[in-house]
C-alpha cells in the first residue's frame, strides 16, 4: 500500500476523518490551519478552516489536502478567508493577476495581455510564485482544467452542473471544457469520441481518456502538459472530449484502484496510444519492465534495436501518455538517478519505492 508520508516538496495525501474535517471547520478550529482546505459544492469555492462564512451542511463539502487540489476540483478561492494568502497579505500586483484570472477562468492571460494592463511580466511571474509558491501559469492552468474536469467527473452537461452547483459563471464554466476537451460536432454520438473519466489515487487526481479502441490517456491532472497532450489526441483523432464511461474506462480504475492497494502491479488493459512506430516500440519495450525494477536509456535504447538513442528514448520516454500502464517511472539515468518525471520526481519515486516493497512481499 501506498505510505501516506511525503517528500517536503510534495503535497500531502492522508487527511483526517471527513467527520474530524467537518468538525473543525464547524468550530473554525485553527489547528487544522494548512491541514485541509474545505470545497463547498454549492457556491464552488473552497475555505480555509477558519473561514468566518455561513458553514454549509455536511453533504455539500468536500475536503482537500492542498490548494492545488481544491483548485483542479474545479474550486475557487474564497475571498473572505483567502485561503491561497499567507502573511503578509500578498503584493498588489499578484491581486491584480487573481482577479484578472477570476473575470475569465476559462481564459489565458499572455505576456501582451498582462502588458496592457500596465503589469511586468517578468515582475509578475517572480512576485506571483515567490508568494504562492507556483507560478502563475500553473495557477492559471489549474483554474482551466478543475472547471474542465469538475464536468468530467459528474459526467452532466455543463449547465446542470453549473446550476446545480451554484456557479456564477456558466460561460466561464462552458467555455473552461470547451477549450480544454473540444466541443463534440452536433449529432455526434458518445463512441463518436473520447470519453473521460476522473480517478481518486493515494498521489493525486487522475484523468483518464479511451474510445472503443482502448485506453489513450491516463495521467495526474496537475501534470504540466497535460492540456497540451490533450489538444495533441484531439488533433490527432479528429475528435472531442465527452464525460463518461465504457468497459475500458471502469477496468482502469479498478485496476488502478488495484494498484495502489497493493493487490497487483501489472495491468490488464487494452491499449491504443498514439504514436509513431519508435514511440510504439519504446512505449512496448517500457511494458516489458517487471514490476520492482528499472532500466536505463541506455538499455531501451538497446532493446529497441537503437543502441546510442538514449536521447530519442528519452523523448520518446516523456512522450508516453499512459502513466503506471506504461511504466515510464521505471526509466532512470544510468548512474541511478530519477531524472524527470512529467508526474513529477517525488511521484515516481513513490511509485518505485511502493513496486519495489509490493514486489518482495509477492516473492515471498
Amino acid at each position: 500500500m501506498i505510505d501516506s508520508t511525503m517528500p517536503a516538496t510534495a503535497t500531502p495525501v492522508s487527511l483526517p476523518s471527513p467527520r474530524v474535517m467537518y468538525r473543525a471547520l464547524t468550530r473554525r478550529d485553527p489547528a487544522y490551519e494548512g491541514v485541509f482546505f474545505a470545497g463547498v459544492k454549492t457556491t464552488g469555492i473552497f475555505c480555509r478552516p477558519t473561514c468566518r462564512a455561513k458553514k454549509p451542511r455536511a453533504e455539500n463539502v468536500e475536503f482537500f489536502p492542498s490548494a492545488s487540489e481544491a483548485l483542479h476540483d474545479g474550486y475557487r478561492p474564497c475571498r473572505m478567508c483567502r485561503p491561497m494568502d499567507q502573511v503578509p497579505p500578498p503584493p498588489a500586483v499578484v491581486t491584480q493577476l487573481l482577479r484578472a484570472v477570476e473575470a475569465d477562468p476559462a481564459g489565458r492571460l499572455a505576456d501582451k495581455d498582462l502588458a496592457a494592463m500596465d503589469i511586468d511580466p517578468s515582475t509578475a511571474r517572480r512576485r506571483f510564485r515567490a508568494y504562492y509558491g507556483l507560478t502563475f501559469q500553473a495557477y492559471q492552468r489549474a483554474r482551466r482544467l478543475g472547471l474542465a474536469l469538475h464536468e468530467v467527473r459528474a459526467g452532466r452537461p455543463v449547465i446542470d452542473v453549473q446550476l446545480d452547483g451554484g456557479y456564477e459563471s456558466t460561460s466561464g464554466f462552458r467555455g473552461a471544457f470547451r477549450r480544454v476537451f473540444g466541443k463534440p460536432p452536433r449529432g455526434a454520438r458518445a463512441d463518436d469520441c473520447l470519453l473521460a473519466r476522473r480517478l481518486d489515487t493515494p498521489l493525486g487526481k487522475m484523468l483518464a481518456l479511451a474510445d472503443r479502441q482502448g485506453l489513450r490517456l491516463l495521467e495526474f491532472v496537475d501534470r504540466r502538459g497535460l492540456e497540451n497532450e490533450i489538444a495533441r489526441l484531439r488533433r490527432r483523432l479528429r475528435c472531442a472530449v465527452v464525460p463518461g464511461t465504457n468497459a475500458v474506462l471502469a477496468a482502469t480504475e479498478q485496476q488502478v484502484q488495484r494498484y495502489f492497494v497493493g493487490r497487483q502491479l501489472t495491468f490488464d488493459l487494452p491499449l491504443a496510444p498514439v504514436g509513431s512506430p519508435f514511440q510504439q516500440a519504446v512505449w512496448a519495450a517500457l511494458r516489458g519492465i517487471p514490476p520492482g525494477e528499472t532500466r536505463s536509456y541506455a538499455e531501451i535504447a538497446a532493446a529497441v534495436g537503437r543502441p546510442g538513442a538514449q536521447r530519442a528514448v528519452g523523448r520518446a520516454n516523456g512522450s508516453n501518455m499512459i502513466s503506471l500502464v506504461i511504466p515510464c517511472h521505471r526509466v532512470i539515468g544510468a548512474d541511478g538517478s530519477l531524472t524527470g518525471y512529467g508526474g513529477g520526481v517525488w511521484r515516481k519515486q513513490r511509485l518505485l519505492d511502493h513496486e519495489r516493497t509490493q514486489a518482495r512481499a509477492f516473492d515471498r
